[in-house]
């Protein structure tokens, strides 16, 4: 098993060391679906919820959150993003709005964290506007589906 690296020899948390890292172009993709019965997914694609543009808001919203995933995350560095997109898409057979992330940089650490943070509040903000009409939507299956750059190289998860 690979050692933690987010802990020192005594271990106690740290934030990990780059300075030696190299600076590579760096791409990270996340994905998540929320939940919601088959009235507010309607009116979400209408644009007919009570508080306004409910994916236009989320958009923005995941946006923000991308850009301050180090001040909600401890151990994370600041990183310039060069690029940050979130994509939703429906299910109308199974009442889900599925979210994509897509973020980019140039540096010496990934951006994992970041799409993750974007999709994590896209959901959540489409829940703040939805939730008048559904209490009981479901935020779920946030996962990271691609990685590339790095000393690791590329990464895709198997979809097995």
């Amino acid at each position: 098993m690979n050692k933690l690296t987010h802990f020192d020899d005594d271990g106690k948390a740290v934030m990990v060391d780059i300075t030696e890292k190299n600076v590579t172009e760096r791409t990270a993709v996340a994905t998540g679906e929320i939940v919601m019965n088959k009235e507010t997914l309607e009116a979400v694609k209408k644009g007919n919820i009570k508080k306004g543009d409910v994916l236009g808001t989320a958009r923005i919203a995941a946006i923000m959150a991308a850009k301050q995933t180090q001040s909600l995350i401890p151990m994370c560095h600041n990183i310039l993003l060069t690029n940050a997109k979130i994509e939703f898409s429906f299910d109308d057979d199974g009442n889900k709005i599925f979210i994509k992330s897509t973020v980019k940089t140039t540096g010496k650490t990934g951006v994992e964290m970041e799409a993750l943070t974007m999709v994590a509040i896209a959901g959540l903000t489409i829940y703040d506007m939805c939730k008048s009409m559904d209490k009981f939507m479901v935020i779920g299956e946030i996962t990271l589906v691609e990685k590339h750059g790095g000393k690791s190289g590329d990464w895709v998860k198997d979809e097995k």
